[in-house]
């Protein structure tokens, strides 16, 4: 874990699950996760934010385009939304969310909008 500016660390995968524990267990509760793709960046950036009282955590993981991220959905249930929201608008792979919506979660007529369209 390397911290980045004050309240906002990058973590590795291998490290998301240990770190949504001992969140969970020190009765942190999970205030949003934001998905997002800089264009210049080339990956993924995934941020985990987390509230205690007046105290506020983030943690950021960097994904490749085609690699998989494992859910959080068993430990925070309302990551299921924003899970299946990172899947259906930017395509980012989540593995074993809880209740896998299948592209339903909003009405929207193209495939990850939030994506920009590699020219053919």
């Amino acid at each position: 874990m390397q911290e980045i500016k004050k309240d906002l660390y990058l973590i590795d995968k291998a490290e998301l699950l240990t770190v949504i524990m001992e969140k969970k267990n020190a009765l942190w509760r999970l205030c949003q996760i934001c998905c997002s793709y800089p264009k210049a960046e080339d990956h993924y950036e995934i941020t985990y934010s987390f509230a205690n009282g007046y105290d506020f955590m983030n943690y950021r993981l960097i994904a490749e385009r085609d690699e998989a991220v494992p859910s959080i959905s068993r430990v925070y249930k309302a990551a299921i939304f924003y899970e299946n929201e990172m899947h259906e608008l930017w395509g980012l792979n989540v593995e074993n969310i809880k209740t896998d919506l299948h592209d339903k979660l909003y009405r929207i007529d193209v495939e990850t909008p939030f994506m920009e369209k590699e020219d053919k």
